[in-house]
């Protein structure tokens, strides 16, 4: 646990009420090489509970799902899923239940993912994420706000001895986690983060936030409780951004924030 400590140097200072190790690192300089931006600029996100192909080829696609659907079955809840919406589009893996499937969004979390359409780019994806070629970019409004405009919370996360459906800090069997934040906008009580995936574990960025004091809105199940007309976490899968694993050809692909989370945000500026 001696690593989860917090550490003071001239660049380096503690988040509110964390006991983990917040590096402060300087904001990556953008535009670094020259990205497609497919589809245009930032569309809103999508508006009914089907998900949205937003791009395809004959390899790949990226979707844009909604809240309140499953990415795929899962046991205990066979509901919904964005592969059973998706059939035929999908293909790859050696899961028959989860077909082209190489990351993931929580039900409750709405966005982008990108899914493979062959066996060969299913591999080449998975390979893409796990050597973290892959940019993820969410958007979050969380109660309160990180001392620091940005920085990088890399703590392990495990699962939780008490309650195995969520995942703590230095649970049973962590796995490393690593997860970047930026201040976007400051509010009364609220403040509107950008945060980019290093690692891609179960629950990382709500159960990051709420480690240093900062729980996304709407997520009762790691500290926050219901607000704003919201009956989810304000949790949204914003921007992806690779090189095709084929062509070579850069992607940037973006998602709006969907109706009820702009609402919701609206809300939170009035107070």
């Amino acid at each position: 646990m001696a690593g989860l400590q917090p550490r003071r140097r001239r660049d380096h200072r503690r988040c509110r009420d964390a006991r983990l190790d917040l590096r402060l690192r300087r904001r990556a300089r953008s535009g670094e090489g020259r990205r497609r931006r497919a589809g245009g600029g930032r569309p809103p996100g999508p508006v009914s509970d089907r998900p949205l192909v937003v791009w395809r080829d004959e390899h790949l696609a990226v979707v844009d799902k909604p809240a309140g659907l499953l990415v795929h079955p899962a046991p205990g809840n066979p509901g919904p899923s964005l592969v059973g919406e998706l059939g035929d589009l999908l293909g790859g893996g050696e899961d028959p239940v989860r077909p082209g499937i190489v990351h993931r969004l929580d039900r409750d979390t709405s966005g982008l993912l990108v899914v493979a359409r062959t066996a060969e780019a299913h591999k080449a994806l998975s390979a893409m994420i796990a050597d973290r070629q892959v940019t993820r970019q969410y958007s979050a409004l969380v109660e309160g706000c990180p001392a620091s405009r940005t920085g990088t919370i890399d703590a392990p996360l495990g699962r939780d001895h008490r309650a195995p459906e969520r995942v703590v800090v230095g649970g049973r069997r962590p796995r490393p986690a690593i997860t970047h934040f930026e201040v976007v906008e400051r509010l009364a009580r609220e403040a509107l983060l950008r945060i980019r995936l290093e690692t891609g574990r179960t629950h990382q960025i709500r159960a990051h936030l709420q480690a240093i004091g900062n729980p996304i809105v709407g997520d009762p199940q790691y500290g926050s409780g219901r607000r704003y007309g919201l009956d989810r976490q304000f949790l949204h899968s914003a921007l992806l951004a690779f090189r095709h694993p084929f062509t070579g050809e850069a992607l940037e692909l973006r998602s709006g924030l969907p109706a009820d989370l702009a609402a919701a945000l609206e809300s939170a500026r009035r107070r």
